[in-house]
Formats: C-alpha cells, structure tokens, sequence
C-alpha cells in the first residue's frame, strides 16, 4: 500500500526525501498524514530567515497528528465564537499534511493545496473545517499547510528578507513537488486553492518567481491579488518596538521571548484597521521575492483561475462587532464615506438601491467595501484575461446564525463537504444544505482534475455562477445580490 512497505495495522507509510512517515487510516478509507516538516523550525537565528530544509531522520516519523500551529494571537471573543482556530503548541509550526485514496507511487492523481486564511495573522491547517477527506474520497490528493504569520511571516526588517510566510508556502509547493508522487498524487496536477489572505497568498504566489512551475491552476475565494504599502507594514513594526523598547530590526526582535512579541503585535493590532486603510501586516512588492504586481502578473499568466465571492462578505467583518448597527445610525454618511473610498460615482449606489430596494446604510455601504475590497478586482482580473480562461462565481445562500447572511468564509464548509463538524456550524448554523455541499465540493474536484468547474469562463460582462441563488431564496435563505455594475463603474 505505501512505498515504505504497505501498511502496518491501519497505519499507511510512506518514504518521503528526508525520511519515513506514519499515518492513519481515515474517513471513508483514505490514508491520512499529519504533521509533515516540509522545512526547519523557525526558531533561533531561523525566526526572521528564509525556510531551511528540515533535517532527515531515521526510522519511522509518526504522522498522526497535526504539528505545531504558528504563533499567533487569538481573535476577539466575538470572532472566535465563530471562527474555529485551534492552537497546538510547539515551535516546529512549518508542516504538511496530506490526505490520499491511494499512497502508492504511480497513482498519478491530482492534487489540491491548500492555503488557510486569517488575515496572515491566524489560521492554521488544523481547522477541523479543512479536513481533506472528501477530496480523497472523489480521487483528490488533498495537501494543507502551515506558515508563519504576523510579524514572524510579514514583519518588514531591513536585516531580514520580506514575505517570508509567502516563502513558506513556496517551500511547502517545493515539498509537493518532490514528495507528492510518493503519495499517489500527479507533481504536474497541482491546484492551489485558498480563502481570503489563502487567495491573497496565491495571487502572489502567481507572480513570485521561485513559485513558477509550481501548480498547474488556481482558486481564490475571497482575496484579490495585492500588495500593502511597505510603509503601512514599517509602521507596525516600528509601533512593537516602541512598545518593545528595542531597534526595529530583525535582530532585536529574534532576541525578545516570543510571548512578549506577540503581545506587543496583539496590542499594535488593535490599533489598527486594514478596512481603514491603516497599517497591517502582509505582503510587499520586493524584488527578491515579489517583483511583479501580483494583479498584472495574474492577468498575464496561464494559470486557469476559479475565483469569486460571498454575496454578503462583510456581514462577518461588520455585524458581529456592531459596527452594523452604527453604520445604519450614520445613515447616508456612511453610504457616502463608502463611495468614496471605492471611488464610486453616485449612479453606482443609486443603481444598488434600486437592486437593493429593502438595504439598509449599513448593508449599501458594506456591497462598496465588498466592492472595492473583492468584486471590482476580481471582475477586472477574470474580464482581462487572455491566456488562459478564468471562472467567476458567488456564493449567496445565507447562514442560519442571525446577522451573518452570506458572509465571509460560510463558503468554506461546502467547499470542503465537511458541514458535519461543529466548527462549520458556527458560521452556517443547522441544517445546513448538504445539496449544495455536493454541488459547490464538485465543481472543485472538477476543476481540479480537467480545468472546468462545470460552467463557462467569463467574458467580460454578465453575472457569475452562482451557488445557493433562486433555490434557495425559494426556500426563504437566498442572499440578496448586489447588481453587476462592470459596466457603470468598471474601467
């Protein structure tokens, strides 16, 4: 059953290049491998480098559990309510996992990497929703993974390399590269796919050079390809070591005890606002690892794209803070503040009022931000496309959780057909439709194996495929969509 000798009592190995690893056997009878090193621990004079090659090791490495999440600071109460992000100590934080029908070299099956989000602050491969044992189920080589987030991953130092949790996730590719085909997967069959800072990630990954060659097609749900300012990055490096009291170097802060550091990222963060446009950790145009606009580089590429959104997003950054409820006491002012900062003209919200008859301030001002936070890029990037085709979609079935809507991420457990674990019910609430679980994890798997979702590329104008549209508002639980204004207000 496996290249290291079959299996040893529901435990499937499989000799990876630095060594031999131990599994389990999992839901539906895959093989499950948790906890894979695909570089060194991060620690010491590695805190602030660029991933090492992890060390080989003799014997049989037990892969049974998930490894060590990144440091990270928790979220707020009222998001962690909702968003399941487990927290595994340990400082060997740079592994893999892989789930696989057949762990036999020569199987030649596609393969799917997965990229978590969180604001590249939090998140980890260990979230129960990102389980990969229905793409094994369907013929899928599922790989998640971890990488070093906040100041650790994004930080920028003049002594260090930048985007260093984007290098990573190359090292982790580099890892699927090498050692997939051990697992039964296809090194040339490699769709990467994310959600929110997961997409923002791939869409740099589509224009890092050490990234070429790396997969062969892309999914982004939620995130646009972009950079932030490399001053807005500097800034909350420099606020920690202000309350830090030390040089913004990578020096110093490899010298400061790691739960001091993220206490001091925890407190610059509540400072800050990325909707706002304030400082924030994430990726920066860098010649050594980023040279190239992420969003040109991936209207030039011939990666084919799957990307899109939730018809509600910013239901899940809004409404459980209340911020809801203060944007509808603005009234037009926050309608006219959100215009602004999309750069909107006034036909654009007279035309959501129109598509929109019921929306409250808080709700036209929340389709702007979606707008120029995911919508208008995205449609840019799909419309501009020439080399290689790009499919648009929207999620718009809304949650069973008062308030939430079509937000943000409630895609995720349909995505992955794991709508049965508690951490997706959180944002879903009950009874869930598994229907459109198997509809949205298919046309996944489709994609990933021929290219096509199951419908066709865009072209420029029109709506996209849409996921829980009219039948779901038959049954009284279908999102409201914001109209299509490519037209009116796109370049």
């Amino acid at each position: 059953m496996s290249a290291a000798g079959g299996d040893t009592g529901g435990r499937p190995r499989v000799r990876t290049a630095h060594g031999v690893v131990e599994g389990r056997t999992g839901r539906g009878g895959s093989a499950v491998f948790r906890g894979i090193p695909y570089a060194a621990p991060p620690v010491g004079v590695l805190r602030f480098a660029a991933p090492a090659p992890p060390e080989p090791w003799d014997g049989v490495r037990d892969a049974g559990a998930y490894g060590p999440t990144a440091p990270k600071v928790p979220y707020a109460p009222k998001f962690a309510a909702l968003l399941a992000d487990p927290e595994i100590p340990g400082e060997d934080c740079l592994s893999v996992n892989v789930w696989t029908p057949d762990p036999v070299p020569g199987a030649r099956l596609p393969v799917m990497v997965w990229i978590h989000g969180g604001a590249l602050t939090r998140g980890s491969s260990a979230v129960p929703v990102y389980d990969g044992s229905a793409f094994a189920r369907d013929g899928v080589v599922l790989v998640s993974l971890n990488y070093r987030l906040g100041v650790l991953g994004y930080g920028l130092f003049p002594d260090a390399p930048a985007n260093r949790g984007l290098l990573d996730q190359i090292a982790a590719l580099e890892w699927v590269r090498d050692n997939i085909e051990a697992f039964g997967g296809d090194p040339a069959r490699v769709t990467v796919f994310g959600e929110s800072a997961g997409a923002v990630s791939i869409g740099a990954l589509l224009a890092a050079p050490r990234a070429a060659g790396l997969f062969a097609r892309a999914v982004l749900q939620s995130g646009a390809p972009g950079v932030l300012r490399r001053d807005r990055v500097r800034a909350l490096v420099r606020r920690m070591a202000s309350l830090l009291k030390t040089d913004a170097t990578a020096v110093a802060f490899g010298a400061t005890a790691l739960p001091t550091l993220l206490a001091a990222q925890a407190a610059v963060l509540r400072r800050s606002s990325p909707l706002a446009a304030g400082p924030a950790f994430g990726l920066v145009a860098d010649p050594d690892t980023l040279p190239a606009d992420p969003l040109d580089a991936a209207r030039a590429t011939g990666v084919p794209l799957l990307l899109g959104w939730t018809a509600e997003e910013y239901r899940l950054w809004l409404a459980p803070t209340g911020t809801m409820r203060l944007l509808d006491r603005l009234g037009p002012v926050a309608v006219e503040l959100a215009r602004r900062r999309g750069g909107k003209d006034r036909s654009a919200v007279r035309a959501l009022r129109a598509a929109l008859p019921g929306a409250g301030p808080a709700d036209l001002a929340g389709h702007l931000l979606t707008d120029l936070l995911l919508r208008d890029p995205l449609r840019r990037l799909a419309g501009a496309r020439r080399a290689a085709p790009s499919f648009l979609y929207e999620f718009a079935w809304r949650s069973g959780v008062p308030g939430l809507g079509a937000c943000h991420a409630l895609e995720l457990g349909f995505v992955f057909d794991t709508l049965d674990t508690p951490e997706a019910a959180r944002l879903a609430g009950p009874n869930a439709p598994q229907a459109l679980a198997d509809e949205m994890h298919a046309a996944w798997v489709r994609f990933a194996v021929r290219g096509d979702p199951g419908w066709a590329p865009w072209n420029g104008s029109g709506p996209p495929k849409v996921f829980g549209g009219p039948e779901a508002e038959e049954a009284g639980r279908g999102a409201a969509r914001a109209p299509d204004l490519t037209r009116r207000v796109l370049p």
